[in-house]
């Protein structure tokens, strides 16, 4: 006899979702803080962690992981995340996953961080979204925090086919 799941079980489900970070100014804390609230608003129950306090063995208990990070230097990735890029980049397991970040637009490599993680993340796991926001956020983020919350919960339902796939 062949078992079927509900469709009921499966949209009950809530993704696992981590939201791994660094910040040197608290702009990228702001943010995450705004991202893990535009997640919440939507019904998920993310786990917040600053990278020094996330144990990358546990990269796959999680569902979805959600990068935050600001940009260093020339454009490059902090030193404190080069270790949660290089764990994303060999994981065995395929999350959806997100980055976001603040950055300073009078750099050329404006928010270099976030688009060094997301070519990574496009290539290696089911990348939903990125966010980049000029320093500190500021009210008028939260919309844009939502639509990444959003866009990740979508891509999530649609890759787990709970949601009909688009034409886009």
């Amino acid at each position: 006899m062949r078992k079927y799941r509900s469709r009921t079980a499966l949209t009950n489900y809530k993704p696992t979702i981590a939201i791994v970070y660094a910040s040197a100014t608290g702009h990228t804390e702001s943010l995450t803080q705004m991202v893990a609230d535009a997640l919440v608003r939507q019904g998920a129950q993310p786990d917040v962690f600053r990278v020094k306090e996330f144990n990358l063995a546990e990269l796959c208990c999680y569902d979805i992981v959600l990068v935050g990070t600001y940009t260093w230097m020339n454009g490059e990735i902090p030193k404190q995340l080069h270790g949660l890029y290089e764990a994303m980049e060999h994981q065995d397991k395929t999350p959806i996953t997100g980055v976001f970040g603040t950055g300073d637009r009078c750099f050329a490599t404006y928010c270099g961080a976030v688009d060094l993680f997301r070519d990574m993340l496009h290539a290696t796991t089911v990348l939903a979204a990125t966010l980049k926001v000029e320093q500190m956020p500021s009210a008028d983020d939260c919309l844009r925090c939502d639509a990444f919350a959003e866009s990740v919960l979508t891509k999530y339902s649609h890759h787990k086919g709970l949601l009909p796939a688009t034409n886009s």
